[in-house]
């Protein structure tokens, strides 16, 4: 039934398959405008790849399934991911079109210089429909996560969308991030209000506050609730103040909220895709709500305090000491650069 993992060989299968567009980024050299700057290095970026290879990072099976284009960038693209121990077997290359690009400034707090430029349209990825995807592949896993980031693309991606969260024997848990981007909506036909309509239909769902109300016009859990009636569990995140996880089961319904770290950000890029992999990361092994949104937390904070989109979560025994922790002795955490690594000690004030 929905929301009931899907139950293979628990020997090789995925425990989480992750569908979505990735793309190579190009990292700015030193802060400034696009304009000023002199060189870039390369790196990776997507939302659902990120949470694949901190998925894999952790130490969980994890697979990434999309198209590239036939061409260099791609090459790296699936090298790269499959570096994190992803499995990258169902990605698919498109003779036809290009693999993603894009461009953006370094995050700096004193000018408050941002920009990023997309090179995606006619990417690939962005062609992805019902048809052209290996759909026994996205049923592999006990997790298949998507996010609302495919759905901008294109129409036929918002199909893919719609059918991989149809109801259906077997389906797996389907987890949702919604993840809206204004600028992928704009000009479009298609209006982020189909993101409201994905959402209803799968398990779990990631919302942040800010999105729900730029998208939809919805402030506060309490209308996010009414609205998403369906999952089996809604994660609103509030920023800097924590998530809230709302857990259905029998006709109840339990609210829990769960601060956030205080955290010395290096660069905020990829904090919430590392905080749905903490969490599912959690929800595999089986573990509370309040430990969830904690894992959560520490997963998006060894992202915060390092400059890219990766980095090597915490070992798992030291993030279940931190989220075992009593709410005083958690609140006291504060997490700077390197405090993964297992000679460094977490401060409290």
């Amino acid at each position: 039934m929905p929301g009931t993992p899907a139950r293979t060989d628990a020997a090789t299968a995925p425990d989480v398959v992750c569908l979505g567009e990735s793309m190579v980024t190009f990292l700015p050299s030193r802060p400034g405008r696009l304009a000023d700057v002199p060189s870039f290095g390369r790196g990776i970026g997507g939302a659902e790849s990120n949470v694949a290879c901190a998925l894999a990072a952790a130490g969980h099976r994890a697979a990434w399934v999309s198209r590239v284009g036939a061409d260099g960038f791609g090459d790296h693209l699936v090298d790269t991911v499959a570096g994190y121990g992803v499995d990258t077997s169902a990605v698919e290359r498109d003779p036809a079109r290009p693999t993603g690009i894009y461009f953006r400034t370094a995050t700096d707090r004193a000018t408050d210089v941002h920009e990023v430029a997309y090179y995606r349209a006619g990417s690939a990825a962005s062609a992805m429909s019902p048809d052209n995807v290996p759909r026994a592949a996205l049923s592999a896993g006990r997790i298949l996560h998507l996010s609302g980031i495919t759905a901008a693309l294109s129409d036929s991606c918002l199909d893919l969308l719609r059918a991989l969260t149809a109801p259906r024997p077997g389906r797996p848990l389907v987890s949702f991030d919604v993840n809206h981007r204004p600028g992928l909506w704009r000009g479009h036909t298609r209006s982020p209000g189909v993101l409201l309509e994905l959402a209803r239909r799968a398990d779990l769902v990631f919302v942040g506050e800010d999105e729900a109300e730029e998208a939809w016009g919805l402030h506060g859990t309490a209308a996010l609730c009414a609205a998403l009636p369906e999952p089996s569990v809604l994660v609103v995140k509030h920023g800097a103040e924590g998530a809230t996880v709302v857990s259905r089961a029998d006709g109840g319904e339990t609210v829990t909220h769960v601060p956030a770290l205080r955290v010395d950000v290096v660069a905020p890029v990829g904090a919430g895709d590392a905080f749905a992999a903490g969490f599912l990361s959690a929800t595999l092994r089986g573990l509370p709500d309040r430990e969830r949104a904690r894992h959560g937390h520490l997963m998006a904070a060894a992202v915060l305090t390092v400059p890219g989109d990766l980095t090597d979560p915490p070992a798992r025994d030291r993030a279940d000491r931190l989220a075992a922790l009593d709410d005083a002795a958690w609140g006291r955490l504060r997490l700077g650069p390197g405090w993964t690594g297992d000679d460094q000690e977490v401060r409290t004030p």
